[in-house]
């Protein structure tokens, strides 16, 4: 089952600027998702980015680097852009590795790729787990994702959904009945699909959420999503997150 990792790594970041090269254990954070990257089964893995400082670090420390427009509306507009300049075939299979997961299992991105290859009828495929804490379903830093029967998104948001009228009137622990779930940023596509992606409009819900699955949906795309085999890891949106990464990489290079 071939497939390819692209991991788009932007500079600008408004929480974290220059997010890609901070140091986590001596090493900046690109090196570290480029690693787990590696450890896949992937063919081939691609660092995409319009930043020359992040092509300088990235090359050298052995990563092949594909330079791209500062203008991309989001990471799956950037991948679109390398599959035209790599000149995939249209049933490649695409894996996009976000830049701010150095914590990410590789048999995850795997997990994607199996996933994608065994549901023709889709056109994304990604992860989801349990949120076991309503703390995290509160938070708007955690992606929450609705889905049908088989296991296809109905909507993504930052905001709490399902929304239990009653129970969060009041809220204490989350009821096992009804369980709610953490969207996981790990995406796999055909590159035929990316091509035709990147010719759509950005949507009015994809801009006011910042979250560029919802084009897909908007568009009448189908995305389908398995529960994560293992913990997916401390991926890196706040400072709170770098710091609690860092001390966890420290401790375990130590």
């Amino acid at each position: 089952m071939p497939f390819k990792i692209v991991i788009p790594a932007r500079y600008a970041s408004s929480r974290l600027p220059g997010k890609p090269l901070l140091d986590i254990a001596g090493k900046p954070m690109i090196q570290h998702v480029y690693n787990r990257a590696k450890e896949s089964l992937a063919s081939e893995v691609i660092i995409a980015t319009d930043d020359s400082r992040i092509e300088q670090v990235a090359k050298g420390f052995g990563a092949d680097v594909c330079m791209t427009r500062a203008d991309h509306p989001s990471g799956t507009d950037r991948l679109a852009e390398v599959a035209t300049i790599k000149h995939f075939a249209d049933d490649d299979i695409i894996i996009n590795v976000q830049g701010d997961e150095p914590c990410l299992p590789a048999s995850l991105i795997n997990q994607v790729a199996e996933d994608l290859q065994q549901h023709p009828d889709a056109d994304i495929a990604t992860l989801y787990h349990q949120i076991d804490q309503e703390k995290q379903v509160f938070d708007a830093n955690v992606v929450k994702v609705v889905m049908d029967r088989q296991g296809y998104a109905l909507y993504f948001s930052r905001a709490p959904i399902p929304w239990m009228r009653d129970h969060f009137d009041q809220p204490s622990t989350l009821p096992a009945d009804l369980p709610h779930y953490r969207h996981i940023g790990l995406y796999g596509y055909r590159a035929k699909f990316l091509t035709h992606y990147a010719e759509l409009e950005p949507c009015i819900v994809e801009q006011e959420e910042s979250l560029e699955q919802l084009r897909a949906l908007y568009y009448g795309k189908k995305i389908h999503l398995t529960m994560a085999q293992i913990d997916p890891g401390h991926g890196i949106d706040t400072e709170k997150d770098l710091l609690a990464v860092r001390d966890l990489l420290n401790s375990s290079s130590g």
